[in-house]
């Protein structure tokens, strides 16, 4: 073993006015380094010496603002019930927590340096001796390998998350290609006449084509960043409403997904427009002509 942290868990009540939340209170130290707290900017957040430091989610949900004193009733041991002030906050992804540094926590609860656990950094090579050793102990209630957990995570949660993910990509995609194709199959249909007329008085094969293709690729250039705002715009909506007590997914959105949105559509326009083009070159002049508007 390397390196080892000692944490702190108590059950409380945490109580802003006439809302309160039941959580489970997490005293680390001061400077953590293996049970980080990380924003969703991954940006490190320090545990305040004194007070508490409350994620965003509890804090939406208790009424609270910083510098504020939240009233903390302890469920176990005497029960004490503090004031303590609502330091700072972080925009965690999971779950509601709140946050003390031990000492003070363990001040708090007047009962010394007592731990609930430790967290430990372990050599690989070493870790099923410890684990075989730490399950012999009667002192350790239980033993978690983050190993262990992120396999059974991808293994589920993320599994059904990334199948989720390529349903709804492969059906946007099909949106994109069926909307640029009737848009131009329509636009052919209601030009039809004019596109013949144009032919009679002597305008070429290109030229006609030009005109078509040319009407239907300015309209693609201008709905891409239109598109992109509404999209950006229902992505941040959706992450907002999806937003729970238990989870909450950060907006994602980077230069890869625009350039992945801009060459699909790109692909359904040249498709579209070479399948124009085939019903242009076959065009019947004389039948057109002659179909009533």
């Amino acid at each position: 073993m390397s390196r080892a942290e000692a944490f702190r868990i108590v059950p409380a009540r945490l109580r802003f006015e006439r809302r309160s939340k039941r959580i489970a209170l997490l005293g680390l130290p001061r400077d953590p380094d293996l049970r980080r707290v990380v924003a969703q900017n991954l940006a490190l957040v320090p545990v305040p010496s004194e007070g508490l430091l409350l994620t965003a989610k509890l804090v939406e949900t208790l009424g609270v603002r910083t510098g504020e004193n939240v009233t903390v009733e302890v469920l176990e041991g005497e029960r004490p019930v503090r004031q303590l002030v609502a330091v700072s906050t972080v925009d965690e992804m999971i779950g509601l927590s709140a946050y003390m540094e031990i000492s003070a926590l363990n001040r708090m609860m007047r009962e010394g340096d007592s731990i609930s656990g430790a967290y430990l950094s372990v050599d690989s090579d070493k870790l099923a001796l410890l684990y075989s050793q730490l399950k012999r102990t009667p002192a350790v209630a239980g033993v978690a390998v983050r190993e262990a957990m992120l396999e059974s995570f991808y293994s589920t949660i993320a599994e059904s998350l990334r199948i989720s993910t390529l349903a709804l990509n492969f059906f946007a995609c099909l949106i994109a290609v069926g909307m640029v194709y009737n848009g131009a199959r329509v636009s052919l249909s209601e030009r039809g006449h004019e596109l013949a007329s144009l032919r009679v008085l002597g305008f070429n094969q290109r030229e006609i084509t030009f005109m078509l293709l040319g009407e239907q690729a300015l309209l693609t250039l201008i709905s891409i960043p239109v598109g992109f705002a509404i999209g950006y715009f229902f992505c941040a909506a959706l992450t907002a409403a999806m937003r729970t007590e238990l989870y909450s997914m950060p907006l994602v959105v980077n230069a890869k997904t625009f350039a992945t949105s801009v060459l699909i559509v790109a692909a359904a326009a040249i498709g579209t427009g070479a399948l124009l083009y085939r019903t242009l070159y076959r065009l019947d002049l004389v039948a057109v002509l002659k179909t009533r508007e």
